[in-house]
């Protein structure tokens, strides 16, 4: 699976994926930094990458319908600390595999996954 990592979040979250057997690249490499939402929405759209995003604008599914999208993962955490995103980031890479993410919307929080897609 392909996915591309936000400016926002650690570039470590990349590493952890290349790690897992997937292909991530961040907005950085990809000099996207500063773009606007539906440029980098957009730009995840033409190259099939999952969007991975601290940005709560994307769980919009008015603005953003998850069926539109190869996935949108946006991680809803209580602290934006480098260790605590990597953490809660840990403990859905195992679920990559198992749960449906193309088309799908999944909101990321400490205790929970809430998963939205076509089948809503």
């Amino acid at each position: 699976m392909q996915f591309k990592i936000d400016e926002n979040l650690p570039i470590e979250l990349s590493e952890m994926l290349i790690n897992a057997g997937h292909d991530a690249k961040t907005v950085n490499e990809q000099k996207l930094q500063g773009v606007n939402d539906p440029v980098l929405i957009n730009v995840c759209k033409s190259e099939n990458r999952v969007l991975v995003t601290l940005d709560t604008d994307f769980s919009d599914i008015r603005a953003y319908p998850p069926h539109e999208f190869s996935g949108i993962i946006v991680l809803r955490v209580g602290s934006q600390a480098k260790q605590h995103v990597i953490k809660v980031f840990q403990c859905i890479l195992s679920l990559i595999a198992r749960e449906p993410l193309k088309q799908h919307l999944w909101i990321v929080e400490e205790s929970r996954i809430r998963i939205r897609g076509k089948d809503d």
